[in-house]
């Protein structure tokens, strides 16, 4: 979801929690901590991936992208192929490769909730502007920027994109995306919060003020346990990675967790552990240390 602006590692080896348990699942966001800069996986994380699920350790990619930006990591899913994708509104089975994808669990938003999201910050944040992801369907006001590389199906006010004749209505929505041309992207999301209340849960992935507002208890964390709850894991078992506020609750959740080098100053103090960058493959020295430690 977002592009990091050029980073400096703040520590060259991972500064390691105590684990209880052995890890049996780890869990790690893409853009700005599995992913390089350039949206590429190096091919260090890749066999720190394959080695991990050889082991007997899940890997879980949770992210805040929509399910058809996760041909970056298609080929890397192994055994059970889920993510979590839209910052928890959805675990998605990739298996079928882009464009085929299935979704086994959906966490939508409730259009009114997203209504009155939208009402609340355009009175809170005059010049917010808006876009609507559904399951299989984009779409945005006509203001909203080009952030994402693709055309939408459909451009009108977020009112007209979300009601209950709007094209796409049989669809349920995952987020709402709401943009700002001026405000600081922490004040924005401070401002939305505040607003918006109990009737979404609101985050941030990009260094740019944009929000994604998701369904009431929604976030990665929360997505994450249910599906740590059905394979009978439990928090201890987990080890999370992240770099931007969208990945805090996931950080506080999981027993042993790690910031990016180039994490938020929020993400720091929510996790566990540090790591290096994205770009210097601070998963994939976790999970090496993690797979050595078990020899």
């Amino acid at each position: 979801m977002r592009e990091n602006g050029p980073v400096t590692s703040a520590t060259r080896q991972p500064e390691t929690p105590a684990a209880d348990l052995p890890p049996r699942l780890i869990a790690t966001d893409l853009d700005g901590t599995l992913l390089r800069d350039d949206k590429s996986v190096s091919e260090r994380t890749v066999a720190a991936l394959a080695a991990a699920e050889e082991a007997g350790i899940e890997v879980f990619f949770v992210t805040g992208r929509p399910a058809r930006w996760m041909d970056v990591v298609s080929d890397h899913v192994h055994g059970h192929g889920l993510a979590i994708c839209g910052n928890g509104a959805a675990v998605v089975d990739l298996h079928g490769g882009p464009g085929a994808h299935r979704f086994v669990k959906v966490r939508e938003l409730a259009r009114e909730n997203a209504l009155d999201a939208v009402r609340l910050l355009r009175e809170a944040a005059p010049g917010t502007v808006f876009a609507v992801e559904q399951t299989y369907g984009f779409y945005q006001e006509p203001a909203y920027p080009k952030l994402h590389m693709e055309i939408p199906d459909n451009l009108a006010p977020a009112e007209q994109l979300l009601a209950p004749d709007a094209p796409g209505a049989g669809e349920p929505v995952l987020k709402i995306l709401a943009f700002h041309h001026e405000l600081d992207p922490d004040a924005f999301l401070t401002v939305a919060r505040r607003a918006v209340g109990d009737r979404a849960t609101i985050t941030r992935s990009s260094p740019s003020a944009l929000l994604e507002i998701s369904g009431p208890g929604v976030s990665k964390a929360s997505t994450l346990e249910l599906c740590c709850a059905e394979r009978g894991i439990s928090p201890e078992e987990v080890v999370a990675f992240g770099d931007m506020p969208n990945d805090v609750e996931m950080l506080t959740w999981a027993g042993t967790s790690y910031a990016m080098g180039n994490a938020h100053p929020a993400v720091i103090a929510a996790a566990s552990g540090r790591t290096v960058a994205n770009n210097e493959d601070g998963v994939a020295v976790v999970i090496e240390k993690i797979l050595a430690e078990r020899l």
